[in-house]
């Protein structure tokens, strides 16, 4: 029976081989299933059964061909063990039926109501025949789902543009597709009391970092919840530090992401009804490499990747160091700069902090309004509201015009982040690094920053230091971190994932031009 506080399907109840009185057990156990269908059949025999599906999860079109055909090709022998099983307890009639029926690959045998319950509310088809005291079940899936698109979250401008779907089937299409190798393993596993959730874990087997898979497959089957609604779920409860602000695995639409992660040893979660793929173990640099470097020229995308490490400590510190300066170090400052900073400010009524607060939690607002608000609308909104606002404040006096410059450009250093939740992060943060500021200067700081680096250093992805390579530090991994080198030039995978066949390419394939022919 089912357990009404969890909302699971639990028990061992058999059929009773009088079709009616099964029938009416499935009505009792689905009421009220308003769209649940009870289709009777008739086979050639006379044998009377019934089909019961989910309308909307189930392709209707193959009932004929997969259920019907097969059972009405079986030789009407083979059908007495249906009758034999209720005198007895020997199983050899409805094995026998089983692998008749199993040639059409669609159906299987199942040993209890609760079991066929669980596959019914999948979207799979409840076989019952008279005289049957177990029911079949017939695979077959059919529901309305989106197209692959280009993902939202992760543009390129150069790189494949196919991005995950809420269809686990697709996204295993799209990872093989990219790596055609028996060595691509995936194993399965479910969780989640009332949904059932499936989830993949793939990985490359002789690359795979050593511990990993297991370390994966234990942090999941502990998991005990009533419902996994998408991958973020997922990734709270599987997670090293519940307490960090930092995301300790990479989510990503992009399929092409996926297979590099593979290739680095990783390990990819994929999870049903989510486009979002998990890749564990992740790291600090994770976040900074956007999936387009390895397809632009090595030069300008270690410029792009210096650019976004410099961004990003502007989008953290820029309104901290605003705010220090003006309070308590204005010594710092050129003189023409500090005067014409403090005439901007001179009909401001509030202290330093509070401009810059203002500032920032409007900012905030508009872009999570942006957001919300439908597309056509959203970017406009958002765009036009912060320039609006922002003048505004200016002419009444409310804020000085140098720091809706600072706002400005920390808003945008904040959209440099390929990972959105690493720039998650970084907006949180920048709230108590302001804070330190006006209480503290530049000491406050230094001291936020002092803090911000031991939790970096502390910090595990699946027992691998979030702040790795630069600490603990290997001179290659942190160079590669920092850069974007050749791909000739970079011989092994990353130490801190890869533990073995490390090597990547082979040596002295540097591109050189043809030897110039003699004579």
């Amino acid at each position: 029976m089912g357990d009404p506080d969890s909302g699971t399907i639990t028990g061992t109840t058999k059929l009773t081989g009088v079709l009616e009185d099964d029938v009416q057990l499935y009505r009792k156990r689905l009421e009220p299933g308003a769209d649940v269908q009870y289709n009777p059949f008739t086979l050639r025999t006379g044998r009377q059964g019934y089909l019961i599906l989910i309308q909307g999860m189930t392709d209707e079109l193959r009932f004929q061909s997969d259920i019907l055909e097969p059972l009405n090709r079986m030789d009407p022998e083979q059908l007495k063990g249906w009758d034999e099983q209720n005198s007895n307890e020997k199983d050899g009639g409805s094995e026998d039926v089983f692998e008749s029926l199993s040639q059409s690959k669609q159906l299987r045998l199942m040993n209890s109501v609760e079991e066929s319950l669980t596959g019914l509310c999948k979207g799979e088809t409840v076989v019952l025949l008279d005289g049957c005291a177990q029911p079949l079940m017939a695979a077959l899936h059919k529901w309305e789902q989106r197209s692959i698109e280009e993902p939202a979250a992760e543009p390129t401008i150069r790189g494949a543009r196919d991005g995950f779907t809420e269809s686990m089937q697709t996204n295993m299409t799209l990872i093989r597709r990219r790596l055609a190798t028996p060595d691509l393993k995936v194993e399965a596993i479910s969780t989640g009391r009332v949904t059932k959730t499936d989830i993949m874990l793939v990985y490359l087997e002789s690359i795979i970092m050593p511990g990993l898979r297991e370390e994966a497959r234990q942090r999941i089957s502990r998991i005990d919840i009533d419902a996994i609604v998408e991958s973020g779920c997922l990734e709270e409860l599987i997670c090293d530090n519940a307490f960090s602000v930092f995301p300790q695995l990479i989510n990503t639409e992009r399929p092409d992401r996926v297979v590099t992660a593979l290739l680095e040893g990783r390990l990819a979660i994929v999870v049903d009804n989510t486009p979002f793929v998990l890749i564990a173990p992740s790291t600090f640099a994770d976040s900074l490499h956007a999936a387009e470097d390895d397809y632009q020229n090595y030069l300008f995308a270690s410029f792009a990747r210096l650019l976004r490490f410099f961004l990003s400590l502007c989008a953290l510190l820029l309104p901290s160091l605003y705010i220090s300066l003006i309070t308590f170090h204005q010594e710092m400052m050129p003189s023409d700069l500090l005067l014409g900073i403090a005439a901007s400010r001179e009909a401001v009524p509030f202290p330093t902090l509070v401009e810059a607060l203002l500032m920032e939690i409007t900012f905030e607002g508009l872009r999570e309004a942006g957001i919300r608000l439908p597309k056509p609308v959203g970017q406009a909104v958002s765009i036009v509201g912060a320039l609006v606002i922002g003048q505004a404040a200016v002419q009444a006096g409310i804020v000085s015009a140098t720091l809706v410059i600072i706002v400005s450009f920390t808003g945008i250093a904040s959209f440099i982040f390929p990972i959105y939740s690493q720039g998650l992060a970084f907006r949180l943060l920048r709230f108590p690094m302001m804070l330190l500021a006006a209480v503290l200067g530049l000491y406050g700081i230094f001291l936020g920053l002092l803090l911000l680096l031991i939790h970096l250093m502390k910090l595990r992805s699946f027992g691998v230091p979030y702040f790795a390579p630069i600490m603990p530090f290997h001179p290659e991994g942190t160079l590669i971190s920092l850069l974007r080198l050749p791909k000739w030039a970079v011989k092994s995978r990353p130490v801190e994932t890869a533990k073995r066949n490390r090597k990547r390419i082979k040596d002295h394939m540097r591109p050189h031009p043809p030897a110039t022919p003699k004579g």
